[in-house]
């Protein structure tokens, strides 16, 4: 099938990407909206579902119009979306019945230090390859049913319906009637056995959720639904590809092969191996995650190392302390300086992810002199994105016995030349930019057009990936490590800011 296009839609932590791509995986037509964040509390972090929905409705319409093709063109939708944003609704109605909790959101903290402190992380470690924190949807669930009246009382009743942000936009692109999620994003809850792929009923049981709110659970390469024409302009077309988003990134770089990894510079950074068909459990804060189910064949897995801000940082940067006007300032600003000057950046704005998963660290920025400039906060915030790519490689390597011998980037961040040369020279090994760089969207393209026959499998999806740019490491071992032994004290400084005093 080489007729018709794929659109893939790419629900993001600040914006909605939409992509409509042809058989050749070139993107015929592109738009991109962001949306408002709402910050109720330091450390909370929401989002309205309804202009989620708003938005991306109206950036498929324009997606479709830039590519001068009509909605029956398209053969299939694939979802790839912000994960563990977690959000509930009323079945009946379809109406929310809480701004929906970003994953960045430290409100759960309380919640992951109970369930430690009795003795359950390795019972959640075993069976869903994660940590206990306030990253992951389980949680947020249990603080939404515990703490916004009445939820528990409709929950238990069946009244409510629980969902990452793909769920939700599955229930509103079919008009109601598909309540869905696929095994990647299921992988992300606290609430799935990776190992047995059901929800669990122990998990649920200690987090105090009830079976009834969670969705039908679906190969992420499968027909999940059919749009409903008044959601999709007079279309019926199928929903037939859905990933959390790093999945997704991780498919779209053709990381099909045991050892290949990604590191996908968003809002958050995120590094992932495919390890194939085996989890590999982590004893050093990495996550075991599935990576994604094609049809009936058996689900792989990844191991990851998130990293809360990374991006982010940058908007920081941009939007509270005005220091740049865009983000492609960093990089100018950055390449004007010869050195540091010892000026190291911590973005623990959201406390840190792997591998160190400390809700309460703090952003902390050192090494300040009076002649430290903008451009050297600038460049803080860049050295910093690399060496936490670093933390996370070298647990990697460790534990997968898989040496690292390229890292495949895509995202906004890896338009920055400053960033990826500062990545390479940081690992010590190249690093492969793709020419097409909406990796992540790519993905959820390929997921759809796999499970629709547009595509016909791996082996021509895999020859469509294309080198854009290497970077090659140029920086002498001895600065290399002096760089990084400072950016460890850093951390170890950040450590903690937040922790309730004794």
């Amino acid at each position: 099938m080489n007729k018709g296009y794929i659109l893939a839609i790419d629900q993001g932590t600040t914006g909605s990407t939409v992509l409509v791509f042809d058989h050749d995986g070139i993107a015929r037509g592109k738009a991109y909206r962001e949306f408002r964040q709402y910050y109720p509390k330091p450390g909370w972090v929401e989002h309205d579902a309804e202009m989620i929905w708003s938005v991306t409705h109206q950036v498929v319409e324009e997606a479709l119009n830039r590519a001068e093709i009509l909605p029956e063109q398209i053969v299939g939708i694939g979802i790839a979306n912000q994960r563990e944003t977690t959000l509930l609704w009323d079945r009946q109605t379809g109406k929310p019945v809480h701004r929906a909790i970003v994953w960045q959101d430290r409100r759960a903290a309380g919640i992951c230090e109970t369930l430690r402190e009795e003795g359950l992380e390795a019972t959640f470690r075993a069976k869903t390859g994660l940590v206990c924190d306030p990253y992951f949807s389980g949680t947020k669930v249990r603080w939404l049913l515990d703490n916004v009246s009445g939820l528990r009382e409709r929950a238990e009743r069946g009244e409510l319906a629980f969902g990452t942000i793909d769920s939700w936009l599955v229930h509103k692109l079919t008009g109601g009637r598909v309540h869905v999620t696929d095994v990647s994003n299921a992988s992300r809850t606290l609430m799935y056995n990776i190992h047995s792929l059901q929800w669990d009923d122990e998990l649920l049981d200690l987090l105090k959720v009830p079976a009834t709110m969670l969705p039908e659970v679906k190969p992420s390469s499968s027909h999940f639904g059919e749009t409903d024409p008044e959601a999709f302009f007079g279309a019926r077309v199928p929903v037939a590809g859905i990933a959390g988003d790093q999945q997704a990134a991780l498919f779209g770089e053709a990381c099909h092969g045991e050892g290949m990894a990604k590191n996908t510079y968003g809002t958050g950074s995120f590094l992932l191996m495919n390890t194939g068909t085996q989890p590999v459990s982590s004893q050093h804060g990495l996550l075991s995650t599935i990576a994604w189910g094609i049809g009936d064949e058996p689900v792989e897995y990844a191991l990851e190392g998130a990293i809360f801000v990374t991006g982010a940082a940058v908007q920081w940067l941009r939007d509270e302390l005005n220091i740049i006007d865009d983000a492609a300032d960093t990089e100018r600003m950055a390449l004007s300086l010869p050195g540091n000057d010892n000026v190291y950046f911590v973005p623990a704005l959201t406390g840190l992810g792997a591998p160190h998963w400390d809700p309460y660290a703090r952003g902390t920025l050192l090494g300040v002199t009076r002649g430290t400039t903008k451009a050297h906060i600038a460049r803080a915030v860049l050295e910093s994105i690399a060496y936490q790519t670093r933390d996370i490689v070298e647990i990697m390597v460790e534990e997968s016995g898989i040496p690292l011998k390229e890292l495949r980037a895509d995202g906004g961040g890896a338009v920055n030349t400053f960033l990826m040369q500062f990545q390479a020279d940081t690992l010590g090994v190249p690093v492969k930019v793709p020419r097409i760089t909406e990796t992540t969207a790519l993905g959820a393209a390929y997921l759809a057009g796999l499970a629709t026959g547009f595509w016909k499998d791996r082996a021509e999806i895999d020859a469509k990936w294309q080198l854009a740019q290497c970077y090659q490491p140029g920086m002498p071992e001895a600065e290399r490590a002096a760089l990084y032994r400072r950016w460890h004290r850093a951390v170890s400084l950040s450590r903690a800011w937040d922790a309730p005093l004794e």
